[in-house]
């Protein structure tokens, strides 16, 4: 337990500050005070474009009328109004639109919501009640809960939340919270397993935060914990917002999380918030020097008491783990006794997984909370740990538990049990009156109009709403319609919701074999790899754009497609050369032959270099000292984003494999050894 070290009279005084700013004047008066494989981000629509020329005709879809045409474009025009937040526009424009036009649902919504801020209440609900039950109603439902949340009005939030209380947006979910707070009601449990990533609060967790801090369900010791995550995950508003509530200037917290050195510099102070500070001070000094970092904790240990330190240690290990610096393991002794954040307590595994000490392995994930030790990743790594101990029974039981996930560590467990990776047998052909009911289903049927206007993020919204509750027959039937609108990614993640009937034939597509397998036969590639890539890649979206400026199937970069043609003899390349099929596989694959070569045949090291850069995978490599099993250095690659790219890929190409050969397949074969990296010259320096 912290012992309070603030003044007396401080915290309430934070509180109000933070709640005047944080909350609308209602809810002061009235307490007297919307992510895997991930999808690929596609370019926006330009402002009034009209449906793309070359977009494919949608099978599925009701017959056109003969103004459709002007339907659709003025309906993008209305939809760019409502993004301007220009009602008045908005309401003209939804006033051409057909009464039975497809998306009519839509029209009301974006006819409604610039106008939602001083909307009256039965028009709000007229809207929701003519279109409940729909994608559109509970997107109408979430954008009004929050702005019934920023005014305070709890009785008419608490009237309409219903299941968004639990599945809505973060900001639904906190003040949701917080209007159960206003009646009095316990909350404190619920706000901290919520509140765990700063850089997402906005305004409804911040005041939530400074109402439970105001009214004592959050103790010290729960802000505490909040300034310790926003230092972590380099979030200096809820840093600046979670420092007043704990009495001190915001300008201090800017400094700890911004300019950790003059932080630092300051010295530790004489409050517990102060030396809170001063800690996450040291955290963010020792992402870009362990040995600043370490020096000035050392010095200033003795004005510390033992959890501080303790914090403080654990704050400079999670920094050392993430460089694979081999001081981490020193810091983590030294850290022992600190309360972990999630975070930390995976990198806290991953380095004893690195120096092979299962024994540590077991504890710290058992001393992991449910949910986190619940992840497939830590069951298969206590099985390994209860394993390596001798204790067989429990090693497979918890391998059994995970084994029918065709996932990274699925795949790892099965072979854990003896047994290989094999594509199951095919399941029935749709039928025709199968397809016809999912063609007849009005959200897909609506997603698919979206598509048609590459309006992706709306029509992957209601196709997802679409799939709710149907059955495993049903699922498989609308992801056959899927791929018959050359849908390829929908019809992937819609065939990955059965449980029983696995088709891999959906899951796992070989599009354009004709173009890929001369190619990568000819570079000596094997095709399972490069679909494996694919997938995870662009999920087979041919016009894909990733926020980078990565482009097509293979998510090829320009300045490497650039490099790439030049090393091969293409000539005359130029940027758009990236959407053509053809030359983006050309590119693609040649690269990946580049980095596997550069990498000594490593899929792992190739892998991770194709999506983190080649610099970055030798580094990795560069930090071991012996030969490590390729299944834990994966688990231990520094980049979250790279981790789960790796692993993905990895397991795709050995559910690949498995299609193509037709026999069992081996993960942990083709994961094989990382060893240390030799001295041979880069080719790709």
């Amino acid at each position: 337990m912290f012992q309070s070290k603030l003044s007396a009279g401080a915290i309430p005084a934070a509180i109000a500050l933070v709640l005047s700013c944080a909350l609308p004047p209602a809810a002061l008066a009235q307490e007297d005070s919307d992510a895997p494989a991930p999808e690929v981000a596609l370019p926006p629509v330009p402002a009034g474009a009209p449906s793309a020329p070359s977009a494919p005709a949608m099978q599925g879809l009701p017959p056109a009328p003969n103004d459709a045409r002007a339907d659709d474009d003025n309906f993008m025009l209305l939809r760019e109004a409502s993004r301007q937040n220009d009602g008045a526009r908005a309401n003209a424009i939804a006033s051409r639109l057909a009464p039975n036009y497809l998306l009519a649902p839509y029209v009301d919504y974006y006819r409604l919501k610039p106008r939602l801020r001083e909307a009256i209440q039965d028009e709000v609900l007229q809207v929701l009640r003519r279109h409940e039950g729909t994608a559109v109603a509970d997107r109408l439902r979430n954008d009004w809960l929050v702005e019934l949340g920023k005014r305070g009005e709890w009785n008419t939030f608490l009237r309409e939340v219903g299941s968004l209380g639990q599945s809505g947006d973060l900001q639904v979910r906190c003040y949701a919270l917080l209007a159960r707070a206003s009646r009095g009601e316990a909350v404190a449990q619920d706000a901290r397993a919520l509140l765990v990533n700063p850089p997402s609060y906005g305004d409804g967790c911040a005041a939530l935060i400074a109402e439970l801090a105001r009214n004592g369900q959050f103790t010290q010791a729960d802000l505490l914990r909040q300034l310790r995550l926003a230092g972590e995950t380099n979030a200096t508003g809820p840093a600046r917002r979670t420092a007043v509530l704990l009495g001190l200037p915001e300008a201090r917290a800017t400094q700890a999380v911004d300019l950790p050195a003059v932080a630092m510099a300051r010295g530790v102070g004489k409050t517990r918030a102060e030396q809170e500070l001063y800690l996450v001070a040291v955290g963010r000094m020792a992402r870009t020097s362990l040995k600043l970092a370490a020096v000035g904790l050392e010095k200033n240990g003795p004005k510390l008491d033992a959890e501080e330190r303790a914090i403080g240690w654990a704050n400079v290990a999670l920094a050392a783990s993430i460089a694979l610096a081999p001081e981490a393991d020193e810091y983590w002794r030294r850290a022992k006794g600190a309360p972990l954040s999630d975070f930390q307590m995976q990198w806290q595994t991953r380095m004893a997984l690195r120096r092979g000490d299962w024994k540590e392995v077991r504890a710290s994930i058992e001393a992991m909370p449910p949910a986190l030790r619940g992840d497939s990743t830590w069951v298969y790594w206590l099985g390994r740990a209860h394993q390596a101990e001798g204790r067989s029974v429990e090693a497979r039981d918890l391998f059994g538990s995970i084994a029918a996930q065709s996932t990274f560590y699925g795949q790892l467990a099965q072979e854990e049990l003896g047994r290989l990776v094999v594509a199951p047998p095919p399941v029935a052909p749709i039928t025709a009156a199968e397809l016809a009911q999912a063609s007849a289903n009005p959200s897909l049927q609506r997603a698919l109009k979206f598509y048609s206007l590459s309006l992706r993020a709306e029509g992957n919204r209601e196709w997802n709403w679409g799939l709710r509750n149907l059955s495993e027959r049903q699922l498989l039937a609308a992801a056959e319609l899927a791929r018959r609108n050359e849908l390829l990614d929908r019809m992937v993640e819609t065939s990955l919701r059965t449980r029983t009937e696995l088709s891999y034939d959906q899951r796992f597509p070989a599009p354009h074999l004709e173009l890929l397998k001369p190619t990568a036969q000819g570079l000596g590639l094997d095709k399972a790899w490069v679909y494996g890539l694919i997938r995870q890649e662009s999920r087979f979206i041919r016009d894909a754009r990733s926020g980078v400026g990565a482009s097509g199937l293979m998510q090829v970069m320009p300045a490497t497609g650039k490099w790439v043609a030049n090393k091969i003899g293409l000539d005359n390349f130029v940027h758009d050369m990236l959407n053509d099929i053809r030359t983006n596989i050309t590119l693609g694959a040649n690269y990946m032959n580049m980095v596997l070569g550069n990498f000594d045949g490593s899929y792992v090291l190739a892998t991770a270099a194709y999506n983190a850069g080649p610099g970055r995978s030798r580094t990795w490599r560069g930090r071991l000292d012996k030969p490590m099993e390729g299944a834990i250095f994966v688990e231990t690659i520094p980049f979250t984003e790279t981790r789960g790219y790796v692993r993905n890929v990895m397991a795709n190409a050995t559910n690949y494999a498995s299609i193509f050969e037709g026999k069992p397949q081996s993960l942990k074969a083709r994961l094989g050894t990382i060893s240390p990296r030799g001295g041979s010259a880069s080719v790709l320096d």
